[in-house]
Formats: C-alpha cells, sequence, structure tokens
C-alpha cells in the first residue's frame, strides 16, 4: 500500500455477467442451480473447549506444503456449498490445501450446546485460527467468507487486529449493515431466498430443540410462526446468542463498523444488485483499513458472479478471482511453491462440460472512485 495511506481502496470490478443471466436473481439462482462440484472432504470432528464441536472438512492433502485456506459458509450452508466446494477446487489445483469450516451447529448433526452460530459469533473460528497457527507455525494461512460466514470472517479480523494468525482473507457478498438486509429480505422477490433460508433454519431449530431442549431460552413457538427474519431472530437468534433483542443483535453484529480495525490485506468483492441487501450500506472508502480493498461489481447478485466462458459456456468468475487473490497474495510472500495437482478426489464430468474450466482471471481495473452515496 502506499505510505501514509489512511484507508482502503474500492475498485470497480472487471466482471461481466453472462448475457443470459445479465439480472441479480438469475445471478443469484444460476450458482444455485449449477451442477456441483464434485471435492471429497476429509472429515474431521474438533472438539472444542466448552464441550461442544464444530465439523471440519479437510482437500488437498497430496499438497502437503502447500498454503492453508479457512472457507466459511453463509446461513444454512455447510459441506455441501456449490461456491464452497468450487473455490476449494480452484485452490487445490494451484497448490493449496483447504479446510471447510462448518459453524458451530450448522450440520446435520445439532451441536450439544444451546449456543449455535450467528453473524455475530467469531470465537470458534478464532479458536481454529489459533489453532492453525500453532500446529504449522511456518505456514502460509488464508481464510475466505461468503454472506453470513463474510460477516464472520471480517468482524474476525478485526477483533484480532495485528495478532490475527493468519496472513489474507477474503470475502464475498457481505451484509455490512445487516438490519437493512433483513428488511430487504422482506419485500418483492427476494421473499423467495428468505422463505427458502427461514424454511432450512427452522428445521434445525427443531432437530436442535429435540435433543438440547429450548424453551426456557428460547420463544420457540414464536420462531417457528416467523414470517422474516426480523421475527425470527427476535424470538430466537438474538436470545440464543445473548443478545437483548434482534435490534441489539444487528447494531452489534455488523462487522461494517469494524472495517477499519483490519491488518491483514484483505479482499472483499461485493455486487451492488445483491438481492438480499441495498447497495446504501456498502461503506465508504473512509471506513476501510489500508489493508481493505473492496471491489465492487455492478451486477452478480448474491454469491452469484456467473460470467460467460468459451462458447458462451457460464463459469463461476467469483470463485477464481478469489483464489488469484489469495494465490498472488501467497506468491508476494515468495514461500516454496508446491507443485500444483489433480484434485484428489475431483470427478469434472458434467460440471465440466457445462461449466468453463478456465477463463482470464485479470486484477481489477484501478480505482474509478465509485460514488455510493
Amino acid at each position: 500500500m502506499p505510505a501514509g495511506q489512511r484507508h482502503g481502496r474500492i475498485l470497480q470490478s472487471r466482471f461481466r455477467p453472462h448475457p443470459l443471466l445479465a439480472g441479480a436473481h438469475l445471478q443469484t439462482i444460476a450458482t444455485l442451480l449449477r451442477p456441483a462440484p464434485k471435492l471429497a472432504l476429509r472429515r474431521e470432528r474438533l472438539e472444542l473447549t466448552d464441550g461442544d464441536f464444530v465439523d471440519l472438512g479437510w482437500s488437498g492433502d497430496h499438497n502437503a506444503s502447500g498454503p492453508l485456506a479457512v472457507l466459511v459458509h453463509g446461513l444454512a450452508g455447510g459441506f455441501e456449498s456449490k461456491y464452497l466446494l468450487g473455490t476449494a477446487c480452484q485452490l487445490i489445483t494451484k497448490g493449496w490445501r483447504t479446510v471447510i469450516l462448518q459453524l458451530r451447529g450448522a450440520g446435520p448433526e445439532p451441536n450439544r450446546l444451546h449456543r449455535c452460530y450467528n453473524q455475530g459469533d467469531t470465537e470458534d473460528l478464532r479458536y481454529f485460527w489459533h489453532l492453525l497457527r500453532k500446529r504449522e507455525p511456518e505456514a502460509f494461512i488464508a481464510s475466505l467468507g461468503w454472506s453470513l460466514g463474510a460477516n464472520v470472517t471480517l468482524k474476525a479480523l478485526a477483533e484480532e487486529g495485528p495478532l490475527a494468525p493468519i496472513n489474507i482473507a477474503a470475502a464475498a457478498s457481505v451484509p455490512f449493515i445487516i438490519r437493512p438486509c433483513a428488511e430487504r429480505l422482506r419485500t418483492g422477490f427476494s421473499r423467495v431466498y428468505q422463505k427458502r433460508l427461514l424454511d432450512a433454519v427452522k428445521i434445525a431449530l427443531r432437530r436442535k430443540h429435540r435433543q438440547v431442549p429450548l424453551s426456557a431460552l428460547v420463544n420457540l413457538s414464536a420462531a417457528l410462526a416467523a414470517q422474516d427474519f426480523i421475527e425470527y431472530d427476535e424470538a430466537c437468534t438474538a436470545p440464543l446468542a445473548g443478545y437483548r433483542n434482534a435490534e441489539d443483535y444487528y447494531a452489534n453484529a455488523s462487522c461494517g463498523q469494524f472495517l477499519k480495525d483490519i491488518q491483514r490485506s484483505t479482499l472483499v468483492v461485493h455486487a451492488l444488485d445483491d438481492p438480499f441487501m441495498t447497495a446504501d450500506i456498502v461503506p465508504n472508502v473512509e471506513a476501510l483499513s489500508p489493508q481493505v480493498t473492496l471491489e465492487l461489481a455492478h451486477n452478480g447478485g448474491h454469491v452469484g458472479f456467473v460470467s460467460a466462458g468459451t462458447l458462451g459456456r457460464p463459469y463461476c468468475w467469483l470463485e477464481r478471482r478469489l483464489a488469484e487473490f489469495l494465490h498472488a497474495g501467497f506468491e508476494r510472500q515468495a514461500a516454496p511453491q508446491p507443485r500444483a495437482r489433480d484434485v484428489k478426489g475431483w470427478t469434472g464430468g458434467d460440471f465440466n462440460r457445462l461449466w468453463a474450466c478456465s477463463e482470464d482471471t485479470r486484477a481489477p481495473e484501478a480505482s474509478v472512485g465509485l460514488r455510493l452515496r
């Protein structure tokens, strides 16, 4: 960064949407309907100090001396999230190892304690970062997050500040201010996404309640009857996480207010047409630390960013962009570069046939001074 720089920078992205998938909703839905990348995961259960657990999904073990990336999913995500698997494949072909952190309570098996993952709970991610650093003191470690996982990752980075035990980070489709996101999901076609996610968290809540009774802590009937996330967070998320109410949760968990405290090189990729939020929540350049680059695209949807490859085949530009950023950071460290190998357990098949495998992943253009407000 330039000497004396006091804040980060905002760049205009080179991303161009696929011509047949030009709208925000088409971009968002296309990635949900894409073929699932096939990647073998080595599962591990990490026992936590409070008696609970999180599950890990490792891949790229054949890149034994390579850099390591921690991948953090969004709401109702996990080991089967396509954006995680696709990004892992991109990194592994560059010689990386990857590990998916399935947040507390996110898997099919309920966690043991009342506590469950949310937008503001960074403790497990930070614990895992420090554990990795203790295990591999010389390793180049990256961390990536999407949506809720992006909020958790950026907030954790800010909380760690100069002591963050990772080298580099990236985030995509970030709910910088949570309350407007919850409001946006109550409107128009975005209600379709809201229902899909609400149905998923309600299923998880019922499953958890059978194993760990929650009635003394949350308004279970109100949570299960909630028609939007504001109602659900008021009845369940906030009290379960120790917040006074939903407003307290939103105010304290939103990562946008903490970006100035990040002390590791970080790329944030975000679309201004994201149907999960509004463009006015995007931070101004003064809110970014000198280590943060915010790359904005006018289009892309929510965790979408589907572009056109050879013969018009769609491909996930976002996965390539994140992988290129991390790998460029690794190469700048002048660390030994392991030879990239084929992805263990990855059988391309229909995924390769329908989705292009290699396209231009050039760096974004120089800052153009986008005006957000």
